[in-house]
């Protein structure tokens, strides 16, 4: 504690206060706070969180710990995420990366941002060790199986974690993980109420971060804020047709590829030269799902097509996360730029084989048992490992 009285001479004059203020707010003599700062002395351990208060700091800082900490926190943070990452779709160390998170706050207890991480591992690890299970309905529509995800323990975890810190959370990005792993979540155990009360809750479309930043500029930064619009607008179209095609079990699988095809085609719109960046991690995935359906339609040489496409858009996505950057040349959206933080190596080609159709689907188990008898598969498979 050499440097303590020392720090808090430097708060005290950084905020103008004399040692008499000090010393009052404290319940202490002037003389105390005299010979803290020349460090005869220091104070009870019991008033630093009165002297932290007072300052609008913490005991940390006071003891000149606090950067020390804040480096290790963002460290360990950017460990969690990294390690999560890594299991995708399948599971390569989850059970470390839960045993990380979990260690991590009890060194950094209740710290919000520890919390999240804890809670979207735990979120992943329902996945890549049950998985997703579906039903189909009296109507032919796709449903979860709500009873069976129920008893994924590290998701009922991960609900009761995030409905913790979602009242309090502040930083947009932070909130909008919540919001989206959560209302997964709930959609995936059947608290339907929940989920949509969360919508309910939630902003509407046309004052969404993207289209706010088209208000906040004017001249070149203002076109560049729609152009980056027009991309996500078009990247979630896309989700939102997969979706529904995903969900529509009365939809005759020809008209399935069909849509899934078409919706590809709205990124090739706006991106002609094909110069889709981080949007090909989305196009590979449905390049696999699409190779599902067509094999259901018997247009089985499109299939494989479609997982040679699959395999494009996978290159052609790592060598944009391999740069951290891309441009587009399209005239359309030739302004807009990409957050480096956005690229991820969570796309890996050779795990094509392991991760198709990517989505889960009804016959998923019959059509690739006949895929992987057909030479072509082994031949596309090595490929992938090129």
């Amino acid at each position: 504690m050499v440097d303590l009285g020392e720090r808090i001479k430097r708060l005290r004059q950084r905020d103008g206060r004399t040692q008499e203020e000090l010393a009052n707010k404290l319940g202490v003599t002037g003389q105390a706070v005299s010979r803290w700062e020349k460090g005869i002395c220091y104070p009870d351990m019991e008033l630093l969180p009165s002297i932290a208060n007072y300052f609008n700091t913490s005991i940390d800082e006071l003891f000149g710990y606090d950067n020390e900490r804040s480096v290790r926190l963002e460290n360990l943070i950017n460990k969690i995420r990294e390690m999560n990452m890594q299991n995708n779709g399948v599971d390569v160390n989850i059970d470390e990366c839960i045993e990380l998170a979990r260690n991590a706050l009890v060194e950094f207890p209740g710290n919000e941002k520890l919390t999240i991480e804890l809670a979207s591992v735990l979120y992943n690890a329902g996945y890549v060790k049950y998985g997703e299970y579906h039903l189909m309905d009296d109507e032919g529509f796709d449903v979860y199986d709500v009873e069976r995800h129920r008893q994924y323990r590290e998701w009922q975890e991960a609900i009761k974690l995030y409905e913790k810190v979602l009242p309090s959370v502040t930083d947009m990005s932070d909130k909008s993980k919540v919001l989206v792993e959560l209302s997964q979540l709930y959609r995936n155990t059947g608290e339907s109420d929940k989920a949509i009360a969360l919508a309910n809750e939630s902003v509407d479309l046309s004052i969404s971060r993207q289209f706010l930043a088209i208000n906040a500029h004017d001249g070149k930064e203002a076109v560049k804020a729609s152009q980056e619009a027009l991309l996500e607008t078009v990247n979630k179209s896309v989700e939102l047709i997969q979706s529904i095609v995903l969900s529509d079990g009365n939809m005759m699988a020809n008209e399935a590829a069909d849509l899934l095809k078409r919706a590809m085609n709205l990124f090739e719109i706006i991106c002609p030269m094909h110069d889709y960046g981080k949007y090909d991690r989305l196009l590979a995935h449905i390049s696999l799902l699409r190779s599902y359906y067509l094999w259901l339609a018997e247009e089985r040489d499109e299939a494989f097509v479609a997982l040679d496409e699959a395999l494009e858009h996978a290159e052609c996505y790592m060598e944009t996360s391999e740069m951290k950057k891309h441009e587009h040349s399209s005239e359309l959206v030739k302004y807009a730029s990409i957050d480096p933080a956005e690229l991820d190596d969570a796309l890996v080609k050779k795990e094509l084989p392991d991760v198709w159709p990517w989505w889960s689907v009804d016959q998923q188990e019959r059509v690739k048992k006949e895929m992987q008898q057909d030479p072509r598969w082994q031949k596309w498979k090595e490929k992938t490992k090129a």
